[in-house]
């Protein structure tokens, strides 16, 4: 997972993606200075290091417009949210594709997506092939929805915390599950949005 971004940091990375998606070539090193209204071009250049080194761009050295946009493919007013792969004993999700989204609908620059295999959790407004918005930054309360890895499945419950045991359930009327430290599970984030696939429907050839 990518980690947070500050204010600067954050407008910095938002300038590089509408600048890209609006000229089709990135900005200098003075073009993002003045943009972002940072004097020294060394700070500037300390931001580029840091958007690096936290794994939103790669540089070219000693380019000054040698910058690539992890995972950015489209217009402006987007942002390339990574698709994440869960597996058994992990503690930290893979990146294994980008998804581009309006920037309007992602909270927050550290958000991923993570598909969900199961159908246990449509009284929460998931369903088995969706792709869930994952907010690993926020706090969750007592009863609200998050995405958990459950061994080597994401799925979405509502969540309570009871000691050092947190009790799931995948709608108000369903069974909870709880689950203790020794048991193979990871808390990923708040649930922050729902993307579904259009389904292809095949008719009938006879």
């Amino acid at each position: 997972m990518r980690a947070p971004l500050t204010a600067i940091e954050r407008d910095v990375y938002h300038f590089l993606l509408d600048h890209l998606a609006q000229h089709t070539f990135q900005p200098s090193v003075r073009d993002i200075g003045r943009h972002c209204r940072i004097a020294s071009t060394k700070s500037v250049t300390d931001l580029l290091a840091s958007l690096e080194n936290k794994g939103y761009i790669e540089r070219a050295p000693g380019r000054s417009r040698g910058v690539k946009l992890l995972g950015h493919t489209g217009p402006s007013g987007v942002i390339p949210v990574p698709v994440v792969a869960v597996a058994a004993g992990q503690r930290t999700p893979v990146a294994t594709s980008h998804m581009a989204l309006d920037r309007s609908l992602v909270p927050s620059a550290e958000c991923f997506l993570v598909p969900i295999a199961d159908d246990e959790a449509r009284a929460l407004g998931v369903h088995a092939g969706d792709f869930v918005l994952v907010h690993p930054v926020a706090r969750s309360r007592d009863g609200e929805a998050v995405v958990v890895r459950l061994a080597a499945q994401a799925v979405v419950r509502t969540m309570m915390r009871r000691g050092q045991a947190v009790v799931l359930r995948a709608g108000e009327n369903a069974i909870a599950q709880e689950l203790g430290p020794q048991d193979d599970y990871a808390v990923l984030g708040v649930l922050a949005g729902v993307i579904r696939p259009p389904v292809t429907r095949t008719e009938d050839a006879s």
